[in-house]
């Protein structure tokens, strides 16, 4: 089915004036052109089926930008196998007028913020502003700002608990909401777990609302404070824990393993634990049951050279230095023997995993409860 020659001309002269990006709503069969001066529009005169004219519109747009009537799959993968994703082939795809290729470059190496605001207008959409986002130089940019607030607005249509969390954490990326957005974003946190997730990923020392430090917290930091601006990782840790940030942190990361939706809740739930307490385990995730972390954990007290620095100051922390060693190693291996493979999800993978998250919890009691 040919162009009519209507279009064809206003194509012509739209493509003349290079426009930065083109993007079809087939809903109305409008092509719209980004140009620096503001946008232009051209009503679509279609002599039959929408669909087949929209394929002959986009392979004239191919043909034009790329030099390949075959459109963008077909260019895409010579691109990327001579490694020829260069921010001007970039450009280029943004001129195709389809969604694909917009979100090729949503995730290529070479993304900018001028490209990211083009790529923005050419497809407004949930996940390629969870894709830009991840650019610092995007997150930073006025165009980062409109599309946080964009994934904010848009969390509630979000069916997938992984697409909540994530929206949460890039868009909680400094700068880019105003404090009451982020406050209104926490409170409904209480009763949104994965929303709550994205907030310990994201601003895990930071978090609104911050309780105060242990009872104990004053006094140990005063003893500490010389010992861990020494360099000892593992005073640190005990002082992170135990001030008012570590203590609300431990709080939500109680309320999310309380009664996590899935598997994924719970799993991004461990592995922000894992990284908070990482500085003691430089090696890594061990990939342990809880069985093997405890023993483990016994090892590193008897072995570590910096435990018996901070034990000299502050004995009585030993339970608290075993918890958060344990802690720097969680992960899917303390899951794996209740878990088996299984995809439950709800009600019945809480029954599953209660006996690993009642250890847990109390890991949790030894760094939050102070000794009398």
């Amino acid at each position: 089915m040919p162009l009519s020659s209507e279009d064809a001309l206003r194509l012509n002269v739209l493509l003349a004036n290079q426009p930065l990006a083109i993007r079809i709503n087939e809903s109305s069969m409008t092509l719209c052109g980004l140009r620096r001066d503001g946008e232009v529009s051209i009503k679509l005169n279609p002599d039959g089926f929408d669909e087949k004219y929209l394929k002959q519109v986009r392979s004239f747009l191919s043909e034009q930008a790329l030099g390949s009537p075959g459109g963008y799959p077909l260019y895409l993968q010579r691109w990327t196998r001579m490694g020829q994703m260069r921010e001007d082939s970039l450009e280029q795809l943004l001129m195709l007028g389809d969604p694909t290729a917009v979100f090729a470059v949503v995730c290529a190496e070479g993304l900018t913020a001028e490209l990211a605001r083009r790529a923005w207008w050419a497809a407004e959409e949930a996940e390629n502003a969870r894709r830009m986002l991840q650019t610092r130089a995007v997150a930073g940019s006025g165009t980062g700002q409109q599309m946080a607030r964009y994934l904010i607005d848009y969390l509630p249509f979000e069916t997938e608990p992984e697409a909540m969390m994530e929206s949460v954490c890039v868009a909680l990326q400094p700068g880019l909401l105003d404090e009451e957005t982020r406050l209104g974003l926490w409170k409904k946190a209480a009763r949104k777990t994965p929303y709550l997730v994205g907030f310990i990923a994201a601003i895990p020392d930071d978090l609104p609302e911050r309780l105060p430090g242990r009872i104990d917290f004053q006094a140990l930091n005063q003893r500490l404070t010389g010992l861990a601006g020494a360099g000892n990782r593992v005073a640190a840790l005990c002082l992170r824990f135990l001030s008012g940030s570590g203590q609300t942190f431990i709080a939500a990361c109680a309320h999310i393993l309380q009664k996590p939706p899935t598997q994924e809740v719970v799993n991004t739930t461990l592995d922000v634990i894992c990284d908070y307490a990482g500085s003691i385990r430089p090696e890594g995730n061990p990939d342990q049951t809880l069985a093997q972390l405890r023993q483990e954990a016994d090892i590193f007290v008897s072995t570590s050279a910096e435990v018996p620095e901070l034990l000299a100051i502050a004995p009585e922390l030993l339970p608290e230095v075993r918890s958060i060693r344990i802690l720097s190693g969680i992960g899917y291996g303390i899951l794996r023997p209740v878990l088996k493979s299984s995809d439950a999800m709800g009600s019945l993978m809480r029954r599953k995993l209660e006996p690993v998250m009642t250890q847990l919890r109390r890991e949790f009691d030894i760094l939050t409860r102070a000794k009398e």
